[in-house]
């Protein structure tokens, strides 16, 4: 039997695990460093889950991951091609993230989205996202082992993470915008009302 089938475990200890459970820690490892390159208080963190968890528990948690997963070699290779894909984004931008710092960076972006037709961000994530779930589906269609089924497979995860991350980014902005609003509509109809209180419009004869 292929250790390295699509279907298959790779026993705890063997040749194969040490080396999917290095490859795993590698890509992991890429990605967690990219992150604390480019938002060491988690600021930017897209991962509503891993900004919660912090940095103190990411990394055990990650390892930990890694290597009950290097057990089963799809997987694995699906999540080290997504790790190593999003590292990669994450150092595109990093530099100018740490450039102007973590808060203003993302005060910068926020102001560019909301500067920006929603018509045309869409078509532009789509694109983005699409175009690579293009490129994973054409070699999950021709591959023929493991290996390249998994990388296959994590370029169609990653498009669809950053997709998903994305557009939970902006439902998320549109939430606060929309709450913003209203409290100032509360607050300006509380004014008003005090004014009027204070400064009673004399009554018409």
């Amino acid at each position: 039997m292929d250790p390295l089938a699509a279907d298959s475990f790779i026993s705890f200890g063997s040749r194969y695990y040490w080396l999917l459970l290095l490859v795993l820690v590698f890509c992991r490892g890429m990605d967690v460093l990219s992150t604390r390159v480019a938002t060491p208080n988690l600021v930017l963190e897209g991962n509503p889950i891993a900004k919660l968890l912090g940095w103190r528990w990411l990394l055990p948690i990650n390892f930990g991951f890694c290597i009950a997963l290097a057990a089963w070699p799809l997987p694995a290779i699906m999540l080290g091609t997504m790790s190593l894909l999003v590292a990669a984004r994450n150092f595109q931008s990093a530099w100018l993230m740490r450039s102007m710092g973590e808060e203003a960076y993302r005060d910068w972006h926020i102001q560019r989205i909301h500067e920006t037709r929603v018509t045309l961000y869409l078509f532009c994530l789509a694109g983005e996202s699409g175009l690579i779930a293009a490129i994973g589906a054409v070699i999950i269609l021709f591959g023929d082992t493991v290996v390249v089924l998994g990388i296959g497979w994590g370029t169609v995860g990653y498009a669809s993470a950053v997709a998903f991350y994305i557009l939970l980014a902006r439902w998320r902005l549109r939430r606060a915008a929309a709450r913003n609003a209203r409290r100032a509509a509360t607050e300006n109809a509380a004014l008003v009302s005090v004014a009027l209180r204070d400064n009673p419009q004399p009554e018409g004869k």
